[in-house]
């Protein structure tokens, strides 16, 4: 069918087009805004334009030494990315699973669910003033699965068989097995013009070598003033030819963003209260709870914000590196689990700001609870001697120090796992039967994460293991991940509504031995692969779920992650006098990304009427 399909446009065929009618693409149901709508519900579209958004970098990199966000190698500029690119297709803060048509005025999804096409709108254009073409979108696709970029884009379009030009306008991505995911996925491409990475020779250079080279996308924003090591201003171009689109209307408000770069947590807290920036997030419930205070606070300049909505909680854990020989016992790394007391931190550390993660679905419909249903078994049992027993029990919860249990008692209990696994106390140290000791590292890209590590290596001493804790600065630690040269660190895993392909980058097999992926426990399991598949296959949410449930069942009992916590609000201090926050919080915001696109400049700046 594909081949017929390919011959047609061979042959310059037009009747193969599909008729035009989506004007968005939701993976279960209807969308919430109908065609023809005006605005998105949590914008104001009458906001003023103007004025200027000064940010503090998120990015724990010191510097930035490339315009080119794609590349393996080197750091690019933070928020760079969705700031000048725009996709196909761009979802909105109040809603999951639905992508609504941005550079693409339609879009259409084959009956067969083996293609998706996207008809560009006609005024799309780039910063460069050229129209965006169906051209750019295949150079797009085709660079982004290319040798120099980084290998999750690979792994994330690995069922999509290839994109084709059906006119200067129409793009059709093919797909080699139906997956519902798939239109989203492409739909949220970045697409950048083919004119990028020119050589003098007006020839292309190898995308690798396209470093400094300023980005030509067709977002909102464009590259300004730029001071290497210090800063960098993204300058909104009031040409946007997107301004007033639907999905883009009382969006991108501010004239300038500039992102400041500081070397440590400490130096940007004070340089918010000294009040050299607008706006700064906060994930630490220490400085949140008694350091984010002073004379600009009292005055009420700076406001402390804490926002709440409905993401999914992710799942930021303590990786732990099974292609490592001493972590390649799951009873180990069960047992490591238990010697993390979050509640003792909860209380003494983080003021109760926090939730216990578990899991890797956790606050959306995919989480898992108790114990497998028929349609889960129907998935797991063809895996039962590839799968840990418990897994076929009631879902893991992590250990708990609150009464009835106790330190104690879980550590009691990891005593046990390890002398089952072959480990015993010699002289007070843990060793196994060929004499070696279990002592491991620790990796992390500065020394703040000490405070919450020290009180696990204390636990661990009673078990007689060693934790060393290893701060390196963040190029190493970057490229160490990218080896999969370390033992134990932490990962911030996002969560999401709509799991799919992704799940073979952070999971899958393939993924366990290709440097510079998303898998850095190093999980190799036939089971997994196979419950990975079945969720990216999925043509009904009645699918796609036993598949979720079954795969969080095989992770969380395969102890390959140490759950740390999440927070269900953002928490952000921001200047009131300079910035004006729209009535209606969405519920899925991304923190800073609300801010940079529906937030606005107050004008003049200045304390606001009481």
């Amino acid at each position: 069918m594909r081949l017929w399909k390919f011959c047609l446009l061979l042959a310059g065929a037009t009747a193969a087009l599909p008729s035009w009618s989506a004007h968005a693409y939701a993976l279960w149901g209807e969308p919430k805004y109908p065609s023809g709508f005006d605005h998105f519900a949590y914008v104001n579209p009458q906001a003023p334009k103007g004025g200027e958004l000064r940010l503090v970098s998120n990015l724990r990199t010191s510097t930035f030494d490339k315009y080119n966000p794609f590349t393996i190698k080197g750091s690019a500029p933070a928020y760079l990315s969705s700031l000048m690119f725009d996709t196909l297709l761009l979802g909105s803060m109040d809603e999951t699973s639905t992508g609504y048509g941005l550079l693409a005025e339609d879009v259409s999804v084959a009956a067969d669910g083996l293609s998706a096409t996207f008809r560009l709108r006609p005024q799309a254009r780039f910063h460069n003033g050229k129209p965006v073409t169906a051209q750019d979108v295949k150079h797009s696709y085709d660079t982004l699965i290319g040798p120099y970029v980084s290998p999750g884009y690979k792994t994330l379009l690995a069922e999509v068989a290839g994109c084709e030009v059906l006119d200067a306008r129409t793009v059709r991505f093919v797909f080699k097995v139906p997956n519902r995911e798939l239109p989203l996925t492409v739909g949220g491409l970045p697409i950048f013009s083919r004119d990028w990475g020119l050589g003098e020779d007006g020839k292309p250079k190898p995308f690798d070598q396209v470093v400094m080279d300023t980005p030509i996308g067709s977002g909102a924003y464009r590259i300004g003033p730029v001071r290497f090591g210090k800063d960098i201003t993204y300058v909104r171009d009031p040409q946007y030819w997107a301004r007033d689109l639907p999905v883009r209307k009382g969006a991108a408000n501010f004239d300038r963003i500039s992102v400041k770069i500081y070397k440590d947590n400490t130096a940007k807290l004070e340089a918010l209260k000294a009040g050299e920036f607008d706006l700064m997030r906060f994930f630490s419930a220490g400085d949140w709870a008694r350091r984010v205070n002073g004379r600009k606070f009292t005055s009420g300049e700076l406001v402390k914000g804490e926002f709440a909505h409905k993401l999914p909680t992710g799942f930021q854990s303590s990786v732990l590196n099974t292609r490592r020989p001493l972590l390649q016992d799951a009873r180990v790394r069960e047992a490591l689990g238990l010697a993390v007391d979050f509640d003792w931190m909860s209380r003494q550390m983080f003021y109760g700001a926090y939730q216990r993660v578990n899991g890797i679905f956790g606050n959306t419909l995919c989480e898992t609870h108790g114990s497998p249903t028929p349609a889960e078994l129907a998935l797991m049992e063809p895996w039962r001697k590839q799968l840990p027993v418990a897994a076929f029990g009631p879902m893991t919860v992590p250990p708990s120090t609150l009464p009835p249990s106790s330190l104690r008692d879980n550590l009691r209990r990891a005593k046990q796992l390890l002398t089952d696994a072959g480990w015993t106390v010699q002289d007070g140290v843990l060793r196994n039967a060929k004499g070696q000791a279990m002592e491991l590292e620790y990796l992390d890209s500065g020394d703040g994460g000490i405070r919450t590590v020290a009180p696990w290596q204390r636990n661990l001493e009673k078990l007689g293991i060693r934790l060393n804790f290893r701060a390196v600065d963040f190029a190493l630690y970057q490229q160490r991940l990218q080896k999969f040269d370390f033992d134990i660190t932490t990962i911030a895993y996002q969560g999401t509504n709509n799991p799919g392909q992704e799940f073979a980058d952070l999971f899958g097999s393939a993924a366990a031995d290709q440097e510079d992926s998303g898998n850095f426990p190093g999980v190799k399991s036939p089971a997994v692969d196979a419950f990975i598949k079945a969720m990216t296959s999925a043509k009904t949410q009645e699918q796609l779920l036993p598949a979720c449930h079954a795969l969080e069942r095989a992770i969380a009992h395969g102890h390959y992650l140490i759950p740390q916590w999440s927070a269900g609000t953002h928490r952000m201090a921001y200047n009131a006098w300079r910035l004006a926050v729209p009535s209606v919080v969405p519920p899925y915001s991304s923190g800073e990304g609300w801010v940079m696109d529906t937030w606005w400049a107050r004008s003049p700046a200045g304390k606001p009427a009481p």
